[in-house]
């Protein structure tokens, strides 16, 4: 399956979702996006590089290397946050690290009505069938 198409299905049941896209953070590459709505090339590369500042900016890092420290871990590669939550005026953003491929993040776009228990489930449940596309 292609990823554009991952992405479609897993849009289709994330309640009231948007738009989903999969970045690799390593090359600062939106690898595949898909939208209800079209949006201008510049936005989504704005996505990417966003999306890399929420997980590999020098303050989260730090962070990350902080919170390894005080709780007796290594301070290696891997990473303390896996997910994070956005809330927008009117919308809800979610960006899951993917375990298969460790600096990738599928960004996922709901309205704010949505219930956020059964989006957070949803897009919990997509990342696995959305990575096997890659």
């Amino acid at each position: 399956m292609s990823l554009e198409k991952a992405l479609s299905e897993a849009i289709s049941t994330i309640p009231e979702c948007l738009a989903a896209g999969y970045v690799d953070m390593s090359t600062g590459m939106l690898l595949g996006v898909k939208t209800v709505d079209s949006h201008p090339q510049e936005i989504l590369d704005m996505v990417a590089a966003a999306t890399a500042d929420l997980f590999q900016g020098t303050t989260v890092v730090a962070i990350e290397d902080h919170f390894k420290t005080s709780r007796g871990l290594k301070k290696d590669d891997s990473h303390y946050f896996q997910e994070i939550v956005v809330f927008s005026d009117n919308l809800i953003h979610v960006f899951l690290r993917t375990k298969k491929y460790p600096d990738h993040v599928i960004a996922f776009v709901s309205r704010k009505n949505a219930n956020i228990g059964m989006v957070l489930t949803k897009t919990r449940l997509s990342v696995a069938g959305i990575t096997d596309a890659v």
